[in-house]
């Protein structure tokens, strides 16, 4: 695999969204405001506090998160299908020097740095509405982008793996969704089950959150064992996206 061969995937991918980025932009943007404010605000007038954390500032790092996460995970998901099966992208692709490895190389980051555009919107907005504490906030930006690499590389796997692009609907319901509603996000993981927490642990979206929460309230030391976490699961994670998605274009 090749560096450069790899970012010029990437910047076909680039090039391709500076042309559909308002839309794509606008609709990633609006849900997860939404989000902040039908939850935030309405659901934060009748919960008060967590862990004497105003409700709105509690789920607001939790927010920048879930939107880097269903970024990556959107364009790796139905974002690399299509141009794998139906725009035969793929196809056009390798028939250049690009190799396989490059190909999946340079979806891979082009999924992190969507997962890196996203979560630093929902940064500057959620600060713009005083609702972070320190400017270590700024830190999560290159955390962005590694996690970002693991949701892209799960992303990957699964749309390795599926028979049709309708078999995603089990991927998003049995899988993200209890990943977004069960990482911390909107609630302490601590009154439920300790099973919860112990699968919880095993999720990158709940570790992500965590370094979100403690670098927007300034308490770095408590980001250490999620951002190690991180960074031994993105380098596990990546071999699998590359030998499934090679299984898969090269029959």
């Amino acid at each position: 695999m090749k560096l450069k061969r790899a970012f010029r995937v990437w910047q076909r991918n680039f090039t391709v969204y500076t042309k559909l980025y308002k839309s794509s932009l606008a609709l990633n943007f609006v849900e997860p405001i939404l989000y902040l404010a039908a939850l935030g605000l309405g659901l934060g007038a009748f919960v008060q506090q967590i862990n004497g954390v105003p409700y709105i500032k509690f789920i607001a790092p939790g927010i920048i998160a879930s939107s880097s996460m269903f970024a990556a995970i959107y364009e790796c998901t139905y974002g690399t299908y299509v141009r794998m099966t139906y725009q035969k992208t793929f196809d056009a692709i390798l028939a250049t020097p690009v190799g396989i490895d490059d190909l999946i190389a340079g979806e891979l980051m082009w999924g992190a740095t969507k997962s890196l555009l996203y979560g630093t919107i929902i940064i500057i907005v959620i600060s713009l509405f005083g609702l972070v504490d320190s400017p270590l906030i700024i830190l999560v930006i290159p955390v962005l982008f590694i996690t970002g690499l693991i949701f892209a590389e799960i992303s990957v796997i699964f749309t390795a793996l599926v028979p049709g692009i309708d078999s995603f609907n089990y991927f998003y319901t049995l899988f993200m969704t209890p990943m977004f509603l069960f990482s911390g996000i909107f609630f302490p993981l601590d009154n439920l089950s300790p099973i919860v927490s112990k699968i919880a642990f095993f999720t990158p979206l709940y570790h992500l959150v965590n370094i979100c929460r403690g670098l927007a309230s300034g308490q770095l030391a408590l980001c250490t064992w999620d951002t190690v976490w991180i960074l031994v699961v993105v380098v596990l994670l990546a071999p699998y996206s590359f030998r499934l998605m090679r299984r898969r274009v090269i029959k």
